[in-house]
């Protein structure tokens, strides 16, 4: 453990360095920060009504300073890789969803009532960085999923939507968290899945992957009318998929 350690702070403080590197050669970034220390400098010599703007305002400078170097994140994601890998039990206590009690386990049979088609191009959608999201609660028109996200658990059902004939998509990219997708029987399905660390549930099968990647298909997936190709990448967490 010791020698992790040792590991681990080597390899921050060269982050750390490489961070510092990125704020000194960037004049913007440098005095936004150096703003930001000003403010909450000034603050400890003021009323305390009057030192809570300038404080919140230096406090989000330097927070934003420190976001906008890839050094910062860079160190974050190392310290939570570390973390994650030798002190794993600390993570499982962040799990807020309860798989066993999730929605889909008293799912009820739903008409799918059709609706005119809606305009696709230039059509954007905005996601968090993170927490936990579910797709599909309701009834929805289907378009391909692409998303990334930093930290968070992901569950999507496709069990209130209809996929079109021939090739459907969902594409994620995701720091840490776990992924569930509920598909409907009857339609083939290929996984391109790969992690630095996690596990794969699929057609009552497990795979652990340790900076791997898999490819995988349903039974008869050349026989379906309907596919759906699911392309994931992960640095921790685990994948489902479960037909329903």
């Amino acid at each position: 453990m010791r020698n992790n350690w040792k590991w681990f702070l080597l390899i921050e403080s060269l982050l750390l360095i490489v961070a510092l590197y990125q704020l000194i050669h960037n004049l913007f970034i440098l005095g936004l920060f150096a703003i930001g220390g000003w403010l909450i400098f000034l603050s400890r010599d003021q009323q305390k009504r009057k030192r809570r703007m300038p404080l919140v305002i230096g406090i989000f400078l330097m927070a934003f300073a420190l976001m906008s170097l890839a050094g910062f994140w860079y160190m974050l994601i190392g310290a939570v890789v570390f973390l994650y890998l030798n002190y794993g039990k600390v993570f499982s206590k962040m799990d807020s969803f309860n798989f066993q009690q999730a929605p889909w386990n008293e799912k009820e049979i739903v008409v799918v009532e059709t609706t005119d088609s809606l305009p696709k191009n230039a059509k954007r959608f905005k996601r968090n960085w993170l927490g936990n999201e579910r797709i599909g609660n309701t009834i929805y028109e289907w378009d391909d999923i692409n998303f990334s996200i930093f930290m968070g658990d992901t569950i999507i059902d496709l069990g209130n939507t209809i996929l079109p004939k021939n090739e459907s998509y969902i594409v994620i990219r995701k720091g840490f968290g776990k992924t569930r997708i509920l598909v409907p029987n009857g339609i083939g399905i290929m996984i391109e899945h790969s992690a630095v660390k996690g596990k794969i549930t699929f057609e009552e099968q497990q795979y652990i992957l340790e900076n791997e990647s898999v490819k995988l298909y349903s039974k008869h997936y050349e026989d379906q009318a309907r596919t759906l190709k699911i392309i994931t990448n992960v640095l921790v967490g685990d994948l489902e998929v479960i037909a329903i």
